[in-house]
């Protein structure tokens, strides 16, 4: 057996994903034989769309799967330019596009290139636990700004200005938001950006969950700023979790020295994935993904009007993503333990908020409308039920 006390003293800052701790709970209760609705992890429902497994079958028939580039095939790369353009209206060269084997290796590398230990990076409270892990990992410190509903969860300029520090280097901003579903439209982008260049900073955009948005036209920070970088990925949208696909938008200039981390860390991006996300961006591709998409919207719009009959507040309006983040304070002062509660009472699994930080975790939930509308429904109504047998706090 190996001797913790051997490890090195930064995993001791690393804090477990407590949502996973909810799905093994929600399986075992799956195992004995409850009906769980399972409205805890980020992760669409839908399959892979068949246009991409098509092409998946045909490369693997067709191709010997051998090493890409370590920066992404230039097709692929190609192709991911093309969709800026015509997504967005915005001119990206492919030779700023690293495809990168998902998104986490993506905000891995523009963090090793952007800080060093020491170093703080600003990002939102609320905000996706892995990056304030990631940038513990690198030895660098996370800084939790504090994003209340009056700025719609988001790490907004004025935000960042106040909390910028001499040995501020980078803040890290997401568009639509895990886990609130909030966006920043394209001034506050620019806004933000100003910030970080008149610090000496950097801004890291996480646009993930791009064209996830029901309100509005999707925007890219990359309208009005081109010294950003941007991670994205085939996850979220393109649905397509497990082939483990994302990509960077780097600087010009910056693309070798990531080329080089790129070899070092993963040496390519799956090669099976590559081809397969060239269908993704095809127009059948996007247009399976476009018809799930207002799917997701309807869900929303759902849950929207039901959650506040039932005393969940929502307390800014989630424009994208597939997420919405509840106020429950009415009902608890601990939301892992009602999250628990609820677990088993409903078979109803919710992720509790302190995963996302220490800006008010403990009244707040999150659930991820990834379930048909027929089953939010019936969420809701088993919620609804067993609400009535809690006294509410006073």
């Amino acid at each position: 057996m190996g001797d913790v006390r051997t490890l090195a003293a930064r995993m001791a800052q690393i804090a477990p994903f407590e949502v996973m701790e909810v799905l093994d709970a929600a399986r075992r209760l799956e195992a004995s034989g409850r009906d769980v609705i399972h409205l805890e992890v980020g992760e669409p429902d839908f399959p892979t769309p068949a246009p991409v497994i098509r092409a998946a079958h045909a490369a693997l028939d067709a191709h010997p799967m051998f090493y890409t580039s370590a920066v992404g095939m230039p097709e692929l790369r190609e192709a991911i330019a093309g969709w800026y353009g015509r997504a967005f209206g915005v001119e990206v060269p492919a030779e700023r596009i690293i495809v990168t084997s998902g998104s986490s290796a993506a905000l891995v590398m523009a963090l090793g290139a952007l800080v060093d230990p020491g170093d703080r990076v600003l990002m939102s409270d609320p905000g996706y636990p892995c990056n304030r892990n990631l940038v513990r990992y690198l030895g660098a410190e996370p800084v939790l700004v504090p994003c209340g509903p009056e700025h719609a969860y988001q790490l907004t300029a004025d935000l960042a200005a106040a909390a910028w520090g001499p040995t501020t280097r980078a803040a890290i901003a997401a568009s639509p938001s895990n886990p609130t579903g909030t966006c920043l439209t394209r001034d506050q982008w620019s806004d933000l950006a100003n910030v970080c260049r008149r610090g000496g900073g950097v801004l890291i955009a996480d646009e993930i969950y791009q064209g996830l948005v029901y309100d509005g036209p999707a925007e890219t920070v990359l309208a009005v700023a081109d010294d950003v970088w941007v991670v994205n990925s085939f996850s979220k949208y393109f649905q397509m979790t497990g082939w483990r696909l994302g990509w960077l938008v780097v600087p010009e200039g910056a693309t070798r020295d990531i080329e080089k981390v790129a070899q070092n860390l993963y040496i390519s991006a799956p090669t099976p994935a590559q081809y397969a996300a060239l269908a993704a961006l095809s127009d059948e591709g996007l247009a399976v993904v476009e018809e799930r998409r207002a799917e997701l919207g309807r869900r929303r719009d759902v849950l929207l009007d039901e959650l506040p009959k039932i005393g969940f507040a929502i307390r800014a309006r989630p424009s994208g993503a597939f997420y919405i983040y509840c106020d429950v304070s009415a009902f608890t002062a601990d939301s892992f333990a009602f999250a628990a509660w609820l677990l088993q009472e409903t078979g109803v699994a919710l992720t509790p908020g302190r995963d996302f930080g220490d800006a008010a975790p403990r009244q707040h939930l999150r659930i991820a409308y990834t379930q048909p509308t027929e089953r939010l429904r019936e969420a809701v109504h088993r919620i609804g039920n067993a609400l009535e047998l809690l006294p509410r706090r006073v």
